[in-house]
């Protein structure tokens, strides 16, 4: 199949669906991604994890800054005319003229079932909101964001304790098996795609890291939902005498008390009904450490009110 496809993607949860096309023989031109971001002290610059997968494996790889207005990138993808244009979690908008620009137009695997959670933060709304169920929906990108005709959606169940560094694994290998077939359906025009019921739609807008605060007076189970949701950036918190600290794992006990406070020296912690059993934790500049650690060297101890 001599089809020429472009790839637009930028983190790991891309590298899967990248992967796998590269291992089934299907032909990519090139690779759009999200351009070197400097590091906090300036001295050295990231390249996204598809910008370095990609060079691995020698794809000319492109990193516009936008492609909002961008001549040279219409240009390039003009003289390209590829057939197809695969979009996973690429982190820019895509102007019209460059949709315009593809003979299949530009896919989307977007990590939600449609028309349900669109947005920037399907997965982690996903779990923070207690859903049972998610998956991914496969659809054809137009002007407005995550509002384009859907072909194909796949259901996964929402594991109990999941958090989103867990689900997205799944999800991310979920549709790098399916996007194969969807693919190739495509090429043989054998796809037909559905406009979304735009009333029935949900939003899933970025996350904003003040969102972490952890609230004790709420239940137990929305509390877990957070800090698995926000797993494993930015992190649900508290704060303790002027510091910040990060749950990173934790687990519902059965134990009940006052919200807030750790009722016993296993911390579990009490919230509006029952309790959280905190199992990593992360102090403010310090690292990760497992709970049986950081109880060694911490004034958090039993009876402490958080």
């Amino acid at each position: 199949m001599n089809k020429k496809i472009v790839f637009m993607g930028t983190p790991d949860f891309s590298i899967p669906i990248l992967k796998s096309l590269y291992q089934n023989g299907y032909s990519i031109s090139v690779v759009y991604t999200q351009p070197p971001q400097k590091s906090k002290r300036g001295h050295k610059i990231n390249k996204s994890p598809v910008h370095i997968f990609s060079e691995n494996l020698t794809y000319d790889v492109r990193t516009p800054i936008s492609l909002k207005n961008n001549k040279d990138e219409y240009n390039f993808l003009k003289s390209l005319n590829p057939d197809l244009v695969i979009v996973v979690a690429y982190g820019q908008i895509i102007p019209k003229e460059i949709l315009e620009l593809s003979k299949y137009g530009f896919i989307n695997i977007h990590a939600s079932l449609l028309p349900k959670l669109r947005g920037a933060a399907p997965i982690q709304r996903s779990i923070m909101e207690q859903n049972e169920i998610t998956g991914i929906s496969i659809m054809k990108i137009s002007e407005k964001l995550d509002e384009g005709p859907v072909c194909r959606t796949y259901e996964i169940k929402i594991k109990e304790n999941e958090n989103t560094y867990e689900l997205a694994s799944r999800l991310s290998n979920l549709a790098s098996e399916k996007i194969l077939d969807c693919i190739d359906d495509i090429f043989d025009e054998k796809i037909e795609f559905e406009e979304q019921d735009h009333e029935k739609a949900t939003y899933a807008k970025k996350i904003d890291k003040k969102e972490g605060k952890i609230s004790w007076d709420e239940p137990a189970k929305k509390i877990l939902a957070k800090i698995n949701g926000l797993y494993p950036y930015p992190g649900a918190w508290f704060i303790f005498k002027g510091e910040r600290y990060k749950i990173l794992k934790a687990e519902i006990s059965d134990k009940s008390g006052e919200p807030g406070k750790v009722l016993s020296e296993n911390y579990e912690i009490g919230c509006l009904d029952r309790s959280i059993k905190v199992l990593e934790i992360q102090r403010e500049g310090k690292k990760v450490q497992k709970i049986t650690e950081f109880s060694l060297g911490t004034e958090i101890k039993k009876n402490t009110y958080l």
